[in-house]
């Protein structure tokens, strides 16, 4: 059992995937399956990352050691196991789309599944339960955005370095998701976004 899942493991690379015993359950019985797993992670083959959570670590070229958890590889087999949607929250996409300086102090998402709050490789990440209006982004190019808008407030729509920002970094299939979906957002923020995709609506 235990050949089988590090087969499975090593078709990534190391540092790419994360695992939950459910990714494992068609190889045999729960039972053996975490029988397996906790011998890999003795042997230091796997690592344990959370409850529930493995991983095979890549290693630090800076440091010389095991680096951390590819946590977007956590939430991947987070939503695999659990069978929800999950989104960064509001800042943090205002951060990662460079709209605004705030460091979140924690990582944290929203999800269609129960709010709560994991540690993951020593990481406090907290999960907030959103509605369908939210939501129904999830998995869309544009979410980020769109989360990212929702966090700014009706204040963006007045800020021409938010238009500047992401009329230049945002990619074409994204703006184009933006101006598919206007109707999905809330009436401040469509003139900002008919200003950001102003160049599809003109290549449409």
């Amino acid at each position: 059992m235990a050949d089988k899942i590090m087969q499975r493991v090593s078709v990534n690379d190391s540092g790419t995937w994360v695992g939950t015993p459910k990714d494992f359950l068609d190889l045999g019985s729960r039972e053996a399956v975490d029988q397996a797993l906790s011998r890999l992670v003795k042997r230091g083959q796997l690592r344990r990352v959370g409850h529930g959570l493995y991983d095979r670590p890549g290693i630090s070229k800076v440091l010389n050691r095991p680096a951390p958890v590819d946590l977007d590889a956590a939430i991947a087999a987070l939503i695999r196991r659990d069978g929800v949607r999950v989104m960064p929250d509001g800042m943090v996409a205002a951060h990662q789309l460079g709209l605004t300086n705030a460091v979140p102090a924690r990582v944290s998402y929203v999800t269609d599944g129960h709010s709560r709050t994991l540690k993951i490789d020593g990481r406090t990440v907290r999960f907030r339960h959103a509605g369908p209006s939210v939501m129904r982004w999830a998995g869309r190019p544009s979410a980020p955005v769109v989360q990212a808008l929702r966090w700014l407030g009706p204040r963006a729509a007045e800020d021409a370095r938010i238009v500047s920002t992401l009329s230049r970094r945002l990619p074409n299939n994204m703006k184009r998701d933006l101006l598919q979906n206007s109707r999905d957002l809330p009436g401040w923020a469509l003139p900002l976004v008919h200003s950001i995709t102003s160049d599809q609506a003109v290549m449409a």
